[in-house]
């Protein structure tokens, strides 16, 4: 991983300098004094913040670092608190609906329109980021207590919690630094592919789109109605797929959770950094020991998300396209502006690979994209968007690679074509086997108290042949029965 997640970032040696007003100069005494109190004076609030959070990563750290580095951005020009650019949001986005309803059969998922702040976005947000980041930073501060000696944790005691505490704090930091770089570049509130926003909450970044808007040489109204209609797709999939959410948000927290820490890493880290030399330290940290190892199951819950997160924008991208159609003049140039936003290394890709450790492909979407016009074409917007039904029904990553063969396989079955809603489909089979297990239960219990009935009469019959073999006496005082009847047939010959 080019980017490691929780607590392995290495800081960066031109932030400094690109933080420096001065030019680059080194400044007068009293600026190095006013930097060293503002300096003490952030570690004071990380400190009195110390015990607010008792878990993996102190939140609260991290929201209040990312609104000090926005400062006062999300109040100036477009912002919530200005009621003509929230009509312009809202006009723009009931317009994308209903360019959408003629593009798709899912139906509009917002119930409301927002115009958010960069300060907002991190409001919103936060508890979906807590649910995804919560994880690996479990997994990362439970390694390095792992990596402790026995003694060391004895004698350690009450300081382990201080420990955990620090861990918190250092986690909180990061994430509050990306959270901040992360709100001054996205448009809307499922820029990242994923649902972060609450539910049925159509968001868009008006400060943002400005900004991204700059060189495009199109419109401010016209961008604005393209990035509408993105972010109510996406609220359309969300809203009405009900599995989408749950399964991208469960497929990021089960590739989180596998993170380990190669603990013997940190041992031969531990024996070959020289404390007195920092390029020693400098040169162990980048050489990539304390870099968390990939699991088997991690590869495959990443191969599942890219390829999920790869359909969910390539139908986006189809469907925004199909309902704006010939209706923006730009809208073939802005759908290639964000293809290529994407393929840059976008916001999710950066934000995934600093938090979680995941980077995303986004060269999937291209062929995410021609699958579903391919399947548009040939069988209808309406068998395209019934593969959402059931995620039995989705694309998989190898029909990604062979869009045509995947057409053409749903064709041949006739389910799409035909009339036959998928959904029935698979609650007939599945009505089916279950109706077959209920038999076969059935069967086996009439089998069992067959074979009881059966072995009780048996036992029956064999205590009766018991119970005369013991009991009967031949009326010649012999002790034997079978003796007696052995005797009876030589005396009549």
């Amino acid at each position: 991983m080019s980017n490691p997640p929780f607590g392995f970032g290495l800081p960066d040696p031109d932030k400094g300098r690109d933080n420096d007003s001065s030019g680059g100069q080194s400044g007068s005494g009293a600026d190095a004094f006013q930097q060293l109190g503002q300096m003490l004076s952030q570690l004071g609030q990380m400190l009195s913040q110390a015990g607010s959070s008792s878990g993996p990563v102190n939140y609260d750290l991290a929201k209040q670092i990312a609104l000090q580095r926005l400062g006062s951005e999300g109040q100036m020009g477009f912002s919530a608190g200005d009621s003509s650019n929230e009509t312009a949001v809202r006009d723009s986005a009931h317009l994308a609906e209903l360019w959408l309803d003629e593009a798709t059969i899912l139906p509009a998922g917002a119930t409301t329109t927002k115009a958010w702040t960069a300060r907002d976005w991190i409001d919103k947000t936060l508890p979906t980021w807590q649910r995804l980041c919560d994880p690996v930073a479990k997994q990362v501060s439970g390694a390095w207590m792992q990596a402790l000696p026995e003694e060391a944790k004895q004698a350690a005691g009450p300081l382990l919690s201080m420990v955990s505490q620090m861990g918190g704090m250092a986690f909180g930091s990061q994430l509050g630094n990306a959270l901040a770089g992360l709100a001054s570049e996205v448009l809307t509130s499922t820029d990242v592919g994923l649902p972060l926003g609450p539910e049925n909450t159509s968001a868009l970044l008006p400060k943002n789109i400005e900004t991204f808007t700059e060189g495009l040489e199109r419109p401010k109204s016209e961008v604005l109605v393209f990035i509408a209609a993105r972010e109510a797709a996406h609220q359309r999939l969300f809203a009405h797929v009900p599995w989408l959410r749950q399964r991208l948000l469960a497929t990021v927290e089960e590739f989180a959770s596998g993170i380990t820490v190669d603990t013997e890493s940190l041992e031969q880290l531990a024996g070959r950094v020289d404390p007195t030399n920092p390029a020693s330290i400098e040169e162990m940290m980048s050489s990539g020991l304390l870099e968390p190892r990939t699991t088997p199951e991690q590869q495959a819950a990443l191969g599942r998300l890219e390829t999920l997160l790869a359909l969910v924008e390539g139908w986006v991208d189809v469907v925004v396209a199909d309902a704006v159609g010939d209706r923006l003049p730009g809208a073939d140039a802005l759908r290639e502006t964000m293809r290529r936003r994407r393929a840059t290394g976008g916001p999710a890709e950066q934000t995934f690979a600093t938090l979680v450790g995941l980077e995303l492909r986004p060269r999937r979407m291209r062929a995410a994209s021609a699958l579903w016009k391919l399947v548009g074409d040939r069988h209808g917007m309406q068998a395209r968007d019934n593969l959402w039904s059931h995620p039995d029904l989705m694309p998989t990553a190898d029909d990604l690679d062979d869009p045509m063969e995947f057409a053409e396989r749903l064709g041949d079955t006739g389910a799409l074509s035909g009339g036959v809603d998928p959904i029935e489909e698979l609650e007939r089979a599945a009505k089916a086997e279950r109706a077959k297990d209920t038999q076969d239960t059935q069967d086996t219990q009439d089998t069992d108290h067959a074979e009881n009935t059966t072995g009780a009469k048996d036992t029956e019959s064999g205590s009766t042949e018991s119970d005369s073999s013991q009991h009967g006496r031949p009326e010649d005082g012999t002790a034997n029965g079978e003796d007696d009847r052995d005797e009876r047939p030589r005396g009549d010959n």
